[in-house]
């Protein structure tokens, strides 16, 4: 009878050791098929887009003739929107996320808000757009700036921040709030030197995933009336006289890269499309680039750890 029992447990372990590696080389397919799928595009886009680069491309602002029309006003403008929407996301979101998790009280309200919070993260982007232009656009009269289009963005990626932080906050060990109280620690001293430094990694993570969405979304910006042909740069954020600072590009129009390569792509000439294959290039370029330097920031905080 026991060798019995021991022939079916080992079968049985058999059997889940089987299904553990079909599952793994499923997942090991779906992975190689969108990692594939991206690369075949890149290199698509790469081999369109390449002979188009060079300094007059970022230099000169969009012409009507494809060989002279750069994306010096899109890249700019994406630039000082993604600058807004990480100033207005960033602390709103991770001082949101703390508050929940650390502060609010177990209620029927916070509850409610845990559930609004988690299913805005996958409210279509045109409902933050249509939003954002009665709110900010015509309700608040910042018209259609930059300040408008960094603050629908925020608006965007807000949920995810929030959602990311808050599970950030939640793999941090319990452990660690209980010696920090046990050593005399307040609620705030514990929050500040313990469970935000240690949470940071996981918070820039969300923070990735929220910017990434943001920079290259077109319908809430297209929304709020951003230009989809424009020849000027918004004022320069710094002066050479006192205060030498200057907030007159907040409500400067703009355009941005996802909406200039759309309008590249609508025009039947092939070499707009070149031209659009070069901006998207430039886009991704662009958004690997602030996803490297979070990553380093992540990972320098993360080896500062001290568990």
């Amino acid at each position: 009878m026991l060798k019995q029992d021991i022939g079916e447990i080992r079968a049985l372990i058999v059997r889940h050791k089987r299904w553990d590696m079909i599952f793994a080389l499923i997942g090991l397919a779906a992975l190689m098929l969108g990692v594939l799928v991206f690369a075949a595009l890149f290199v698509g886009m790469a081999i369109d887009g390449l002979p188009r680069l060079s300094l007059e491309f970022f230099s000169n602002f969009p012409s009507r003739r494809a060989e002279h029309a750069g994306i010096l006003s899109a890249w700019v403008g994406t630039t000082l929107v993604m600058l807004t929407t990480a100033l207005a996301a960033i602390p709103v979101g991770v001082g949101a996320a703390i508050y929940l998790e650390e502060y609010a009280p177990k209620n029927l309200i916070t509850d409610i808000i845990e559930i609004n919070v988690t299913n805005l993260a996958g409210v279509p982007s045109i409902v933050y757009g249509l939003l954002a232009l009665g709110l900010f656009v015509y309700q608040f009269g910042f018209g259609q700036s930059i300040l408008s289009a960094g603050l629908t963005l925020a608006l965007l990626i807000l949920p995810i921040v929030i959602v990311a932080t808050r599970e950030a906050i939640r793999s941090i060990p319990a452990s660690i709030r209980e010696g920090a109280y046990a050593l005399g620690a307040t609620k705030w001293q514990t929050t500040a030197d313990h469970i935000i430094p240690y949470s940071t990694p996981g918070i820039m993570t969300g923070i990735i995933i929220g910017m990434a969405r943001a920079i290259g979304e077109t319908a809430p910006i297209i929304t709020i009336g951003a230009l989809t042909f424009i020849a000027f740069l918004p004022p320069a954020p710094v002066k050479s006289d006192f205060p030498f600072l200057s907030f007159e590009w907040l409500f400067s129009p703009f355009t941005v890269m996802p909406i200039q390569m759309f309008n590249w792509t609508s025009r039947p000439e092939a070499a707009f499309h070149q031209n659009a294959a070069a901006a998207g290039l430039v886009l991704v370029l662009m958004t690997l680039s602030m996803n490297a330097v979070a990553i380093y920031i992540r990972y320098r905080l993360r080896k500062n750890i001290k568990w």
